[in-house]
């Protein structure tokens, strides 16, 4: 992968806002390379114990989880990834890069799988395992400002994969989702924020902490595994 989703689909403007720190983050990771994190989120979850049976059925897809914990240790590890639907319906698998994010919760340990995925109408989270669910993002880098450099992305449009066909929800009942990454000098670590929100509910789920990244080669090979197509000649 020459160029990540981030700088497929974002304006040259916007990605220009970055912080120097940022950009290799949201960069691309080169071909047979892998981004490691390891850090600690102050909380995640949610507290309103009534939303967790809905949370667990996410949790099967490995989307997000039923609990209410603070200082959970995480790591997070990218590797650049092809997804698609599937020549079936004619389409052509995009750029991404997928994720794993380990939370160490006092339960035992869970993985969030996620893939980032340059689409025809720009970035889109995958979520889960299958990305039955995904979501259109914006992205933002302010210029000035207390998050001056960060990046945050906010969904658009949330879709729903049925019965092979992909369902938008209506703007009234679709979740939205806000996540921000910035860089913290200071401290020399990054820090992220998620919140999940639904209209006149309000946050659903959430995580924020602060982790430190790197790119090092990567013993386990090309992300190939289910829901992902080989790659194929050059990339």
């Amino acid at each position: 992968m020459t160029r990540s989703p981030y700088e497929l689909t974002t304006p040259e403007d916007v990605l220009a806002r970055l912080h120097p720190r940022l950009r290799t983050y949201f960069g691309a990771v080169p071909s047979g390379h892998v981004g490691r994190g390891e850090g600690v989120f102050a909380v995640v979850g949610t507290p309103r114990r009534w939303v967790w049976p809905l949370l667990a059925v996410f949790a099967r897809d490995a989307v997000m989880f039923p609990v209410w914990e603070r200082d959970v240790p995480f790591t997070v590890e990218n590797r650049p990834a092809r997804v698609g639907r599937g020549a079936a319906d004619g389409r052509e698998a995009s750029v991404a890069v997928r994720a794993h994010r380990t939370f160490r919760f006092r339960s035992g340990s869970r993985t969030m799988v996620d893939a980032i995925a340059a689409g025809p109408h720009g970035l889109v989270d995958h979520l889960g395992r299958r990305g039955r669910v995904s979501a259109l993002l914006r992205a933002e880098v302010d210029a000035d400002g207390p998050d001056a450099g960060a990046l945050r992305l906010v969904s658009t449009r949330v879709t729903v994969r049925a019965l092979g066909r992909d369902r938008s929800l209506p703007a009234v009942v679709a979740p939205r989702v806000t996540l921000v990454e910035r860089f913290d000098d200071d401290a020399d670590v990054q820090r992220v924020s998620l919140r999940l929100s639904a209209p006149l509910v309000g946050t659903l789920y959430r995580y924020e902490g602060s982790f430190r990244y790197r790119v090092e080669p990567d013993a386990n090979g090309p992300d190939t595994g289910p829901g992902r197509t080989p790659r194929r000649g050059r990339r």
